[in-house]
C-alpha cells in the first residue's frame, strides 16, 4: 500500500505541471476568439515560446536543425527511445549486475545526450569536450586505460602456459571475419558504403576490447567511433549472455569436465622481462601496436617491480576509476539519436556481434585442435576466453566449467587466454592500422 500511494505521489508530481501548461496554453489560444476580442499576441507567444523551451516539445518536435533523414524516429521520438535505452542498461548494470562500472556511466551518459534542447553531447557541450579531449587524437582515454588494465593484471597464467597464447590469437579470427563481412555488406547491400578504413574499425568490435577499438577507429573512422564505442562496450558487458551458449554448442560434456594441472609457480623476475620482452617485440615488428602494448606493460610494471606501491595502487584504482567515468559517460554521448537510429549503426551492431561470437567460436575450436596433438588436455571452455574482456570471460569459463562439475576450477587457466587477448587485440589493431596505410598508400 505505501509503494502504491509512492507511486501514485509520483506519478501527480509530473502530470499536475505537465496538464497545467497544456491547460494554459489551451486557454490562451482559446480565450480571445471566445470572447470577441483582439486576441493578445504578446501573450500568446510568450506561452508558446516558454512551451517550445521544454523537453515535451522537443520529443514532439526534435532538436532546431536536424534533417528528417537523421534518424529512423519522426521528430525527437528516437531521442525518446535512446534515454529508454538508457534506462535500460543501468537497469542491467544495477539489478542484473550486468558490468556496472561500464553500463551505469554509459547509460547515464545516453540519457545526457537526448535530453532535447540543451546539446551536451554537441560543440561546447560536456559531454562533447570530454570526447574532444580523451576520444579524438591522440586517444588519451583508451591509452590511460590501458595502463589501469597492466597495474591490475597478473601475466603469470599467460607465461605459465604459454600455449595458452594461441587460444588468445584464435580468438581475434572474428575481427577479420567482420572486416571481410563489412567490404560484403557495402559491395552487396544498397545504402551501405564502408571503406577499408570503416571495415577495420568495425572488425576490431570482435576482439571485446573496448579502448582498443576507440584506439583504432578514433584513427581511422572518427565518424564510425560512437557506434563502434558503443558496440564494443555493450558487448564486453553482454559477455556472460552472449558466450554460453556457443561454448555448450561447440563442445560435449566431456570436454567441458576435463580438469587442468596447477600452474607452476612464477617468479617476479619473469614477470619483469615479460614486460621488456613483449615492448621490444612491438618495437622491432610492430611499431603501431606499441601506444597501446607500452602503456599496458608499463602499467603491468608498475605492478610487478614491487617497489613503487603507490603508483601501482593509484593506476589500478583510483585513476583507472575516475578515467572508466570519463570514457562511460563519453561513450554514453554517442547514444544521441541522430547518430545512433540509423541504419548504418544497426549494421555495425550486427556486425560486431558477429566477429564477437566468431571469435568465442575461434578460441574453443582451437583448444579442441589443440586436444588432437597434446597429451595435457586442455579444457576447451578456456578458449572462450581469448576475448579481451578482462576478467569478466574468463569468469564465465570457470562459470560454466563448474555447471558441469563444481570442483572443477578454471579460473587462473582462463586468465591465460584471456590476458593473450588483450595483447592479441591490441596487436590486430597495429596489424590493421598497417594494413590501412598501404591500402591508402
Amino acid at each position: 500500500m505505501q509503494q502504491k500511494s509512492i507511486i501514485k505521489r509520483v506519478h501527480a508530481m509530473i502530470l499536475i505541471p505537465v496538464a497545467a501548461l497544456l491547460l494554459g496554453i489551451g486557454v490562451a489560444q482559446a480565450a480571445p476568439e471566445a470572447s470577441g476580442e483582439a486576441p493578445d499576441h504578446g501573450f500568446r507567444e510568450g506561452v508558446t515560446r516558454l512551451f517550445e523551451s521544454t523537453g515535451l516539445y522537443g520529443f514532439v518536435k526534435g532538436e532546431p536543425g536536424a534533417k528528417p533523414g537523421d534518424s529512423l524516429l519522426p521528430g525527437g521520438m528516437g531521442q525518446f527511445v535512446m534515454i529508454g535505452v538508457g534506462c535500460l542498461l543501468i537497469y542491467l548494470a544495477i539489478v542484473k549486475g550486468f558490468e556496472p562500472l561500464l553500463l551505469i556511466p554509459i547509460g547515464f551518459g545516453g540519457i545526457l545526450a537526448n535530453i532535447p534542447m540543451v546539446g551536451m553531447a554537441q560543440e561546447g557541450g560536456m559531454l562533447k569536450m570530454f570526447f574532444n579531449f580523451g576520444i579524438v587524437e591522440p586517444s588519451l582515454f583508451p591509452l590511460l586505460i590501458f595502463m589501469g588494465v597492466g597495474a591490475m593484471t597478473d601475466f603469470g597464467p599467460l607465461i605459465a602456459n604459454p600455449k595458452t597464447a594461441l587460444l588468445g590469437g584464435a580468438a581475434q579470427f572474428g575481427i577479420f571475419f567482420a572486416l571481410i563481412g563489412a567490404l560484403l555488406l557495402s559491395r552487396w547491400v544498397p545504402g551501405i558504403d564502408f571503406s577499408i578504413n570503416d571495415a577495420a574499425s568495425i572488425g576490431i568490435i570482435g576482439g571485446a576490447d573496448g579502448p582498443t577499438a576507440i584506439f583504432l577507429a578514433g584513427r581511422l573512422s572518427p565518424d564510425l567511433l560512437g557506434s563502434i564505442a558503443v558496440a564494443a562496450y555493450s558487448y564486453m558487458a553482454l559477455v556472460p549472455i552472449i558466450q554460453p551458449p556457443i561454448m555448450k554448442l561447440l563442445t560435449t560434456k566431456a570436454e567441458r569436465q576435463i580438469k587442468m594441472k596447477q600452474l607452476r609457480f612464477v617468479s617476479r623476475t619473469e614477470k619483469i622481462l615479460f614486460c621488456f620482452v613483449v615492448v621490444g617485440l612491438c618495437i622491432l615488428l610492430l611499431p603501431s601496436a606499441t601506444p597501446l602494448m607500452g602503456m599496458l606493460m608499463f602499467g603491468n610494471l608498475l605492478k610487478e617491480s614491487g617497489v613503487v606501491d603507490r603508483l601501482s595502487k593509484t593506476a589500478a584504482n583510483e585513476f583507472i576509476n575516475i578515467v572508466t567515468i570519463l570514457l562511460g559517460l563519453t561513450v554514453g554521448s554517442k547514444l544521441a539519436a541522430e547518430q545512433f537510429l540509423s541504419a548504418r549503426t544497426l549494421g555495425i551492431l550486427l556486425l560486431g556481434l558477429f566477429a564477437f561470437a566468431i571469435g568465442t567460436a575461434g578460441g574453443v575450436l582451437m583448444a579442441r585442435l589443440m586436444n588432437v596433438f597434446s597429451k595435457e588436455k586442455i579444457n576447451p571452455l578456456i578458449g572462450s576466453a581469448g576475448v579481451s574482456a578482462v576478467p569478466m570471460a574468463a569468469r564465465v569459463s570457470n562459470k560454466v566449467g563448474q555447471e558441469e562439475d563444481p570442483h572443477n576450477y578454471l579460473l587462473m587457466h582462463a586468465m591465460g587466454p584471456n590476458v593473450a587477448g588483450v595483447i592479441g587485440s591490441a596487436v590486430a589493431a597495429g596489424v590493421l592500422l598497417e594494413l590501412c596505410r598501404m591500402f591508402a598508400s
